[in-house]
């Protein structure tokens, strides 16, 4: 997985802010139901984001991801990718993810996606965006090819080898990587960008050199700044794109 379990967001904490949360269980077209954690401001939010989880699938950084996009005023829906094959019940720490990682499909994920993308929409959010982390960055980058009418699909440090229809891809596309991300080559990298721009699509990518994979991480002290850097262009790409 990217993060340890007691990991956290690299973003500050708003004190303060009236936000509220709930867990959820949201259900796709297929019938299939799932876990999810809802987070909102207590304004009314024209902005939604879907927060998608490295392979681990949902636990507590990503919930209180969702939480710091709730105090800056978006709601914020976190999922799980495996429930169809884990079903909905919180999990301990010794979680067995990758027998289930091994059963998911895009057909799935992006089912599930749309689930939670209708659920904003539903709460009168206009402009919706997917934001990932690792499996979940190739995964939002595939949502922006999905026919979800997304405003914007962020990535941070996902495969660009997983991501299927470059040419499909209807909306803006932001890439957070890591330039010593043992896992991902920078040829990778820069080769998503030329088949982006070959493509037609408008989008940034973001290469930070010296950061390792999963640099987002509240203890990676010493990519504070990359982090910083990371989070800042999230909110302006989200800020750009909305309408």
């Amino acid at each position: 997985m990217c993060f340890e379990v007691d990991s956290l967001p690299p973003v500050p904490v708003i004190a303060g802010a009236a936000v509220s949360h709930e867990d959820l269980e949201l259900e796709a077209a297929d019938g299939t139901s799932f876990a999810a954690f809802h987070a909102s401001p207590e304004e009314h939010a024209d902005v939604g984001v879907v927060v998608l989880p490295d392979v681990r699938g949902l636990y507590r950084f990503y919930e209180e991801l969702a939480l710091r996009f709730a105090e800056r005023g978006y709601r914020a829906v976190a999922i799980d990718y495996f429930g169809r094959t884990a079903g909905v019940a919180k999990r301990d720490d010794d979680f067995e993810y990758r027998e289930h990682v091994d059963q998911t499909t895009q057909a799935g994920i992006q089912a599930d996606v749309r689930a939670a993308v209708d659920f904003l929409r539903e709460q009168g959010c206009r402009s919706i965006f997917t934001v990932g982390f690792c499996f979940g960055g190739s995964n939002s980058w595939n949502a922006a090819a999905a026919g979800h009418r997304l405003a914007g699909a962020v990535g941070f440090y996902g495969r660009p080898a997983r991501v299927e229809r470059v040419e499909d891809i209807s909306a803006p596309i932001l890439a957070l990587m890591g330039g010593a991300d043992a896992a991902i080559p920078r040829e990778d990298v820069e080769g998503f960008d030329r088949a982006l721009t070959e493509a037609g699509v408008e989008h940034e990518v973001e290469i930070y050199d010296g950061a390792p994979h999963s640099f987002f991480d509240r203890k990676q002290e010493e990519f504070a700044d990359a982090s910083a850097d990371a989070w800042s262009r999230v909110l302006a790409f989200i800020g750009r794109y909305s309408t």
